[in-house]
């Protein structure tokens, strides 16, 4: 409760000083961070309502520069045990980005150390994301999260970026909320290559890949997927992972009002294969400090359970540093436990 206390506190001083974007404490160091709060309501169908109260996620990170071509970033993330904490001990704080980048020249960048996976549309944070909740990741969790090792950044031009990354996994250590890898080769590793686009006007293309190589059996982590024999009992098997991610966002006017459209495919075997897809509309209102999202996504487990989910999430802007954000979100499932959930939230967002 102590620790919880603790960042809380950083996390929302921090939240109130008066600045905008990064706070620059001299020319070597700049100091970053958000925290987000939310009300949220779930009812599904069978099923008793829950609710929770809580601040969601809290982060607190520094960008230090020690020498030209050099960056260096850290950052402590917060995540209570009442969202299932950073670990599967329940600890509620870990140390998120830590890697060194080297800028080679010619467009060229070099990072190595602990960094977040190059795939997916939707953020890994809080205060970046559309919505409350994510559109997808619900049952199979398409995108992976941080992991270690190093990756390799390329912009030939000013329209063009590619790179690709060698880590410990491609997925997370199991209980750990995407926050790491499972930290060796042993067992297995991962590879991520992606490209993006933004030659036409307003428009930005994305596409990136993913794998995870094969993990041997007992081994707990993405890749080890469950089979069943001739009597129904379940026996452990193991399988490579493999991901595509494909999106591209079009800004249709000098409002910034916005259409967003993505599609992923995973394949890590036996209920561990399927697709991903959302559509997103940005509309600001003429003005005003509040705009819009409205999305329908949906995700299909070969095989198994399956949901299209409508939302929408009006936000309101005070100023850089504050929002305000509603989310009512409809969700119809097939193959699945319950038949359809209700959710309605509230949130506040803190950062600078």
């Amino acid at each position: 409760m102590k620790l919880r206390n603790t960042i809380a506190g950083v996390a929302l001083l921090a939240a109130a000083l008066p600045a905008f974007g990064q706070v620059k404490i001299n020319d070597a160091l700049t100091v970053t961070g958000w925290a987000t709060g939310s009300y949220q309501y779930t009812k599904p169908s069978p099923g008793t309502y829950s609710d929770s109260l809580n601040l969601d996620a809290a982060l607190l990170g520094a960008t230090i520069t020690p020498a030209k071509k050099t960056t260096a970033v850290v950052s402590v993330y917060y995540r209570p045990s009442a969202e299932g904490g950073v670990s599967p001990s329940g600890s509620e704080a870990t140390l998120l980005d830590a890697y060194l980048s080297y800028d080679c020249g010619g467009g060229l960048t070099l990072t190595a150390g602990k960094f977040l996976s190059y795939l997916g549309y939707e953020s890994f944070y809080n205060i970046s994301d559309n919505m409350i909740t994510l559109a997808n990741q619900s049952l199979l969790g398409p995108i992976p999260g941080y992991h270690e090792g190093f990756k390799l950044d390329y912009s030939p031009d000013k329209t063009d970026t590619m790179g690709f990354s060698v880590t410990d996994s491609e997925y997370q250590k199991p209980g750990y909320a995407a926050t790491e890898g499972d930290g060796e080769f042993k067992h297995n590793g991962g590879l991520e290559a992606y490209y993006t686009n933004t030659a036409i006007s307003n428009l930005t293309l994305w596409g990136g890949v993913g794998y995870e190589t094969k993990t041997k059996p007992g081994v707990t982590t993405d890749g080890v997927v469950q089979k069943f024999n001739a009597k129904g009992l379940p026996i452990t098997s193991s399988h490579d992972v493999f991901v595509v991610d494909v999106w591209g966002a079009y800004t249709l006017d000098k409002a910034g009002d916005q259409i967003v459209l993505e599609e992923i495919y995973k394949n890590g075997g036996f209920g561990n294969k399927g697709n991903d897809w959302l559509g997103y509309y940005l509309y600001n209102l003429p003005d005003t400090k509040i705009s819009s999202w409205f999305s329908i996504s949906g995700e299909n487990v070969s095989g198994g359970p399956r949901y299209t989910k409508y939302s929408i999430s009006p936000t309101y802007t005070f100023n850089p540093n504050l929002a305000f954000r509603l989310q009512y979100s409809y969700t119809k499932y097939s193959k699945y436990t319950i038949k359809s959930a209700n959710f309605a939230g509230a949130e506040v967002l803190f950062k600078f």
